[in-house]
């Protein structure tokens, strides 16, 4: 199963941290971060990545997410062979703060990690983005209840 993913993260406190070779002491601030990425091989063990305690460092957001104040709060996602992340990140960075380079060493975006001061922003921002794309979506509780009920 292919996609695109947004996470829906809380900060629950301003904090500074070290981004693998990104960024040192970048402060973090309370509130509300989208981050944008694709799994054009398995979507469903990306986000379980994402989801898991018990993980190496890889990506930028493995070292926000070890973060104790740091928390998915929400999980936004498309099921389609159409690599729409760049796309996403754009839209939404249109209505937040984008966090220079992160998440997007790999293409041409200044960000694929945006910051908002309230949930509400963040869903709302993600969920037009989806529709302007034309996408269909689901959420944590879709993910949980239909496509992890094969995994037991």
């Amino acid at each position: 199963m292919k996609g695109t993913y947004c996470l829906i993260i809380s900060m629950r406190k301003s904090e500074k941290l070290d981004i693998g070779h990104l960024h040192h002491d970048y402060k973090f601030r309370k509130g509300y971060y989208v981050y944008i990425g694709s799994a054009m091989n398995s979507l469903v063990a990306r986000i379980n990545r994402h989801l898991s305690d018990d993980k190496k460092l890889h990506w930028h957001i493995d070292y926000l997410l070890k973060n104790e104040s740091s928390e998915i709060r929400d999980v936004l996602f498309n099921v389609s062979d159409k690599k729409i992340e760049c796309d996403l990140a754009s839209t939404i960075a249109e209505d937040g703060d984008e966090v220079p380079k992160f998440g997007c060493s790999d293409c041409n975006c200044s960000s694929h990690l945006i910051y908002f001061k309230r949930k509400r922003d963040a869903m709302n921002s993600v969920k037009s983005a989806y529709e302007k794309l034309d996408m269909t979506y689901h959420n944590l509780s879709y993910f949980k209840k239909e496509l992890m009920k094969n995994k037991n």
